[in-house]
């Protein structure tokens, strides 16, 4: 079982920066294939960025936003920068042992663990 816990959100104006982190409490945690996922008011929740167990990284969008892990401290975390009003929604963090390298890391069925979420909301 893993308990994933964020923090970090808040409000800001377009232009500025976040850092989001989630701490996962269980076991095994370099084992973790993890991701966030994102769900604006009234959209369906979709993949932001993820990190498998093994290191390979995807984003679903570039160049502004950077995800990274820290194995020692259990703790998954979501540099952001140059934030637009369109980043505002819930962010949640997601992790599994087990996404098979031929399933998209943006798949919400491969998670079986999930946070309860953190706002993010960017002002213009």
């Amino acid at each position: 079982q893993v308990q994933l816990v964020e923090s970090g959100g808040g409000s800001v104006q377009a232009g500025g920066s976040l850092r989001l982190s989630c701490a996962a409490f269980g076991y095994r945690y370099s084992s973790l294939s993890m991701a966030w996922f994102r769900q604006a008011l009234g959209k369906e929740r979709e993949g932001v960025a993820s990190i498998r167990s093994n290191g390979d990284i995807r984003y679903a969008d570039s160049g502004r936003f950077t995800i990274s892990r820290d194995n020692a401290k259990n703790t998954l975390y979501l540099q952001m920068d140059r934030l637009k009003p369109e980043d505002t929604a819930m962010y949640y963090c997601a992790a599994d042992y087990r996404v098979p390298l031929w399933v998209s890391a943006f798949t919400e069925g491969a998670y079986d663990y999930w946070g309860q979420g953190t706002q993010v909301t960017v002002s213009s």
